[in-house]
């Protein structure tokens, strides 16, 4: 099964299906190859070092596999995940300068799941974001600048326009440059898609 299946494939029959069988170690890696790289992605974003994400995300494949005994169905499987995620972030923060755990060390199949998924997600988002720094770089001066103002330091469309315009411009003026960056944000976005893909294939 690939990594990374996307969230409208039938996870939630295979697992059911697994643990119809008795099979949980089986359903336990379903899950986690099908949301392990979008639950890494997240605890990645909500922790400043990636060695509490990757502490986390061990927590969650344990409890993972612990809980799936009382999975009843009520939510999806992606959701279950998610809720356990919360709850193993938690746990971490609480005990930040704990002794890292051993990784359901009684199920191989498991532990080998979890460093397969945390070593490929994280390789496959070191390329991404090595690609698009080198994409930003071939954008215009205007272009980045703006990128930085909107992504990275998060202005409003028009604290970006007096950026731009300076503290002399009227609001009129500023409304109809906000409403031109945004349509330019948007082609950059574009832009910024057809060159990661070449860059992609390429690298």
């Amino acid at each position: 099964m690939s990594i990374g299946r996307t969230a409208g494939e039938p996870v939630d029959d295979d697992v059911r299906a697994a643990l119809a069988g008795g099979d949980r170690d089986r359903a336990t890696e379903i899950a986690l190859r099908a949301y392990g790289a979008e639950l890494i992605a997240w605890l990645c974003a909500i922790f400043p070092g990636e060695s509490d994400a990757h502490d986390a995300f061990s927590t969650l494949s344990e409890e993972l596999w612990r809980s799936l005994t009382r999975y009843d169905g009520r939510c999806s499987v992606r959701t279950w995940c998610y809720m356990l995620a919360r709850q193993a972030a938690g746990r971490v923060r609480a005990a930040p300068d704990r002794k890292r755990e051993e990784l359901v060390s009684s199920v191989p199949s498991i532990a080998h799941a979890v460093t397969h998924v945390w070593n490929t997600t994280r390789v496959q988002a070191q390329r991404e974001q090595d690609v698009y720094a080198k994409i930003r770089g071939e954008l215009d001066e205007d272009d980045q600048a703006l990128l930085v103002l909107r992504v990275d330091r998060d202005l409003s469309w028009r604290d970006i326009a007096m950026v731009m315009l300076g503290d002399a411009a009227g609001e009129d003026e500023l409304t109809r440059k906000a409403a031109a960056l945004r349509k330019q944000f948007e082609r950059i976005k574009d832009q910024l898609r057809e060159l990661a893909a070449v860059h992609l294939r390429e690298s």
